[in-house]
């Protein structure tokens, strides 16, 4: 994988993380205003994380390929 690539699927990941952490933190402090709020965070954290694998296994079948 090129450094470019690598660089890029890093910066990528850690923004995904600091709004995971932000999302969980909110939750964390009852910040939602209601049910449907906290639902919607939630799903927003899922997806989020969802989002995270792929990049982790996308950049895993890179570096393989490479090899």
């Amino acid at each position: 994988m090129s450094y470019e690539t690598s660089k890029l699927a890093d910066l990528v990941s850690q923004k995904v993380d600091e709004k995971v952490k932000q999302l969980e933190e909110a939750l964390g402090n009852r910040s939602a205003k209601d049910y449907a709020e906290y639902c919607a965070m939630c799903g927003e954290i899922t997806g989020l994380l969802t989002v995270r694998r792929y990049i982790t296994d996308l950049t895993k079948n890179i570096e393989e390929s490479d090899d």
